[in-house]
């Protein structure tokens, strides 16, 4: 929706987003942390690990997909 606003704040309005979201599942995984009795140190592994999973997989896919749209 960005990127046919305005190409120029797209990079700003995807970087403003992916802080967001980290600072959303920070937040979550603290709240569950001090909810609930569970080992702190692999609960914290195991989320980061899903969550930069994530990431890469996201990033991979703009990637391609800025790719793609270079070759037109």
């Amino acid at each position: 929706m960005v990127a046919k606003i305005n190409r120029e704040m797209y990079a700003q309005a995807f970087l403003a987003a992916t802080t967001v979201k980290l600072l959303a599942c920070m937040f979550f995984a603290l709240v569950f942390l001090l909810k609930n009795k569970v080992n702190r140190y692999v609960f914290v592994a195991d989320f980061f690990y899903v969550y930069f999973l994530n990431m890469v997989f996201e990033i991979y896919g703009l990637l391609r997909n800025l790719r793609n749209q270079k070759i037109r």
